[in-house]
């Protein structure tokens, strides 16, 4: 900051939805930060206030409740911190507000605007940041965002055995050992062959373990109990998508689509195929943002993988010519590049 601008005090207008606040605060420090170190304790304000609400991410209950309930609740923990950003990166670039301040008996007035509508861009920008730093360091909320599924009567066994071996698989997923994982889980289906979640899970460590043939058998045999297994269903296609089997992986989409109309999952996953597999972007394009539009919609954090392909996706359409393109399908899905 320009040292020159270094006074005493500083009234500061903070207009908070109708409420408007006077602070007075000393400049003596806030001014002697250099650019970069600016740069850096933006880094550490929003590591920290990521960190909170990834606490609070990890706090929540999951069983027993909607993606829609869980993805409010994981958007409650990113809300509360957003003022906080808002308000102290403000203050951070107070030399660019003070430029055009006005002095009110000798000392400089400057008006922030800290906007709490969630719906408003100026809102989004701050949360939308918060959510990427989450989404690639809080486990936390992947953990939560996966572990939601839908719970019916044969998801569980009342068998002690099977449950015993499938609790000791949890814990072996846990520490990454997959193999192990799978050693229990196949004990667990051997016990209860009706336990649909012994299922998902098995299939789960074998693709973890590349071995995909095996994962898809564990998905038909959890879907032959439960032929709605939100988690079987979106699984069977990501596994044809490993095995390069790219028509039987939409065509596995497509069919959940049936059952679940509304999952952005779907969209993302045939937006995936269609623009790093089948060379076509416009239908990756059409189908990713109709997944981001659902994310936001649900407040779903993945809204930020959605968003990432979107980008990369530009980046090739504007390669080749079809930058015009590209913002043609953006606006008839709804979506403004500043929003995104």
């Amino acid at each position: 900051m320009n040292k020159e601008l270094i006074f005493n005090t500083i009234l500061i207008f903070m207009h908070m939805k109708k409420t408007l606040l006077l602070i007075a605060i000393s400049l003596t420090s806030l001014c002697s930060y250099s650019q970069n170190e600016e740069a850096s304790d933006s880094t550490a304000l929003l590591k920290s206030l990521s960190d909170k609400a990834c606490l609070c991410v990890d706090s929540i209950y999951v069983t027993n409740k909607t993606k829609e309930e869980l993805a409010n609740e994981i958007s409650a923990c990113i809300n509360r911190h957003v003022s906080t950003l808002q308000m102290v990166e403000k203050l951070m670039n107070i030399s660019k507000l003070t430029e055009n301040a006005t002095e009110v008996d000798g000392k400089k007035q400057v008006n922030i605007d800290i906007n709490t509508n969630e719906n408003s861009n100026e809102f989004k920008k701050y949360y939308y940041r918060i959510e990427r730093y989450m989404m690639k360091h809080c486990t936390s909320l992947s953990e939560k965002m996966a572990a939601n599924d839908i719970i019916s009567e044969r998801s569980f066994s009342q068998n002690e055995k099977a449950l015993k071996y499938y609790g000791k698989g949890v814990d072996a997923e846990k520490e990454e050992n997959y193999k192990k994982a799978v050693e229990y889980f196949e004990k667990a289906v051997k016990e209860d062959p009706q336990f649909a979640f012994a299922w998902d899970n098995l299939g789960i460590n074998y693709r973890r373990l590349n071995n995909f043939d095996k994962a898809i058998e564990c998905y038909k045999n959890s879907l032959d109990i439960d032929p709605y297994g939100m988690m079987p269903l979106q699984n069977i296609a990501v596994a044809y998508q490993y095995k390069k089997e790219y028509d039987k992986a939409i065509k596995a989409y497509e069919k959940l689509a049936t059952i679940d109309k509304d999952n952005p999952e779907i969209f993302y996953g045939i937006g995936n195929i269609y623009a790093l597999y089948l060379n076509d972007l416009e239908k990756g394009l059409n189908n990713m943002c109709k997944a981001y539009n659902m994310y936001v919609t649900q407040k779903s954090p993945y809204r930020a993988d959605a968003e990432k392909m979107i980008n990369m996706i530009y980046g090739e359409m504007k390669e080749k010519g079809k930058e015009d393109v590209f913002n043609k399908i953006l606006e008839e899905n709804n979506i403004s590049t500043q929003t995104k």
